[in-house]
């Protein structure tokens, strides 16, 4: 089993770290980690390092012994940025945990005009606050070091401004007469960024497409057939992934 990964401010370089607050009692009261046993520190920005749990002192502090110093990994290329349109309920920090674990680089929360939810003042804060904090727990649970940004939410002007500058843009579409396009056989950049929009359970609108559309993006469809719009970004970027060679 890989070694678990726990979120410090700044990743130590060594000999020696103790791992307290909420991370140090998860590890100690949950996890359980005793002596000998491995551990990553990461900040969730690409740095960490590995370690050795030298002992568990009372229930929140864990004492490390640093191995090896700071490493980076390097951001990956060509990056995926899934811009999701706002699901109802829970389904939100779904699409964000499972885009997570799947390795998408960037999540851009959308207010499209077919969304039911709508973010707006204190809820909005809090909803973004919860899809972050997903991100975040997320990126743990699948070992991963560089952790997905959650933007802030966006609107359809400022997302097509994002799809404009994209090295390939794309808005998935279950309509043939909208995408007859394979989002499977798409043109893909070596290197750079990709971008693809997801819309809501509605759909995303005739004017929402003309908008991006006009800064060139194309609409592709994934299969037969429909997927959620919790799921859809997240078997969008593991097809993604696959295709540009970053799962191999």
């Amino acid at each position: 089993m890989t070694a678990p990964v726990f979120v410090v401010d700044a990743v130590p370089g060594g000999p020696q770290f103790v791992l307290d607050g909420p991370e140090g009692r998860h590890a100690v009261s949950v996890k359980r980690l005793r002596a000998g046993e491995d551990v990553v520190l990461t900040d969730g920005r690409g740095h960490w390092t590995e370690g050795v749990v030298k002992a568990a002192e009372g229930k929140d502090r864990l004492v490390v012994t640093v191995l090896g110093g700071v490493r980076e990994e390097p951001e990956p290329t060509p990056r995926i940025t899934v811009v999701q349109a706002l699901p109802k309920g829970d389904r939100g920090e779904l699409a964000v945990e499972t885009m997570t674990e799947t390795g998408v680089d960037e999540i851009v929360p959308w207010a499209a005009s077919r969304c039911i939810t709508q973010w707006k003042g204190d809820r909005g804060l809090k909803a973004l606050g919860k899809w972050r904090a997903t991100a975040r727990e997320a990126g743990k649970q699948s070992r991963r070091v560089r952790f997905p940004r959650v933007a802030d939410a966006m609107t359809t002007k400022q997302v097509a401004a994002l799809l404009a500058t994209a090295d390939l843009a794309g808005v998935l579409h279950e309509d043939r007469a909208y995408a007859s396009l394979p989002l499977a056989t798409a043109e893909l950049p070596a290197a750079g960024e990709i971008v693809l929009v997801v819309g809501p359970e509605g759909g995303v609108s005739p004017e929402e497409l003309k908008a991006f559309a006009e800064v060139g993006a194309k609409a592709y469809r994934l299969g037969r057939s429909v997927l959620r719009t919790s799921t859809a970004g997240t078997a969008a970027g593991a097809l993604l992934l696959g295709r540009t060679g970053r799962w191999s």
